[in-house]
């Protein structure tokens, strides 16, 4: 049996997890910890996964090559960004400890020239675009239905992986 590699926050999560942590922030007002997974609800987690193809938004790393996958915020909430699905990507572990506080152009760049396979840091740049503006109505119901089917994002991401990328 193939093992799925995910944040280590992400396997020890349950369905329930997100609705345990501290009250909504007004508005206006910023949460202060914004570690671990209770941060987004499992169902948007996922969500943003399916509509990005389970890879990384960067390096194109996809879980079926062993990508540990998490959110980036394309704007830090340090620098104002919120947890709007436009401001979040999918991201491998690599990618995202490596960014650093760089602008996303900044990154797109670096990663261009380490990835080795062609791929211009406008071809990033463009398919950040791309995934960000494609509406999260659909990959939020099917998130939700998978959820409920297998009882957490983790076990809906194993059971891709174990399917070879289908759903």
């Amino acid at each position: 049996m193939q093992v799925v590699k995910l944040a280590a926050s992400e396997m020890k999560s349950s369905q329930t997890s997100a609705k345990k942590s501290a009250a909504k922030p007004n508005k206006g007002e910023r949460k202060t910890n914004w570690q671990g997974m209770n941060w987004i609800t499992q169902e948007k987690r996922l969500a943003i996964y399916l509509r990005d193809g389970c890879a990384c938004a960067y390096c194109g790393a996809s879980i079926e090559q062993g990508a540990q996958l998490t959110l980036d915020h394309l704007v830090p909430h340090a620098k104002g960004g919120t947890n709007h699905e436009t401001n979040l990507v999918t991201c491998c572990h690599r990618c995202n400890s490596s960014r650093g506080d760089r602008a996303v152009a900044t990154f797109a760049k670096s990663v261009a020239g380490y990835v080795n396979h062609g791929v211009k840091p406008a071809d990033i740049l463009a398919h950040i675009k791309n995934s960000t503006r494609r509406s999260l109505a659909g990959p939020k119901a099917e998130a939700k239905t998978l959820i409920a089917r297998r009882g957490s994002a983790a076990k809906v991401l194993a059971e891709v992986l174990a399917k070879g990328g289908t759903r």
